[in-house]
């Protein structure tokens, strides 16, 4: 996978359901459509509920890495 750049960083580790979600509602507004959110979170909910709000809101995910215990999800925004 190239190197995406990456508009913002939020960062969620120790958030719990639904604080990863909400927190990434908001993040997207502060990137320009096409811009890249990175998130960064410990709560195992996080994965299935982003990735349920993506679909839900139209944004495109692009990566989902998990790596001692943190997910690490790029989305991209779409609208």
């Amino acid at each position: 996978m190239s190197e995406l750049r990456i508009s913002k960083t939020l960062d969620v580790r120790g958030m719990y359901c639904p604080g990863p979600v909400l927190e990434t509602a908001k993040a997207i507004k502060q990137i320009n459509v096409g811009e890249v959110l990175e998130v960064l979170a410990t709560d195992p909910a996080a994965k299935p509920d982003i990735e349920a709000w993506a679909r839900r809101t139209g944004n495109q995910i692009l990566d989902i890495k998990q790596d001692n215990g943190v997910t690490r999800i790029l989305i991209k925004r779409v609208k």
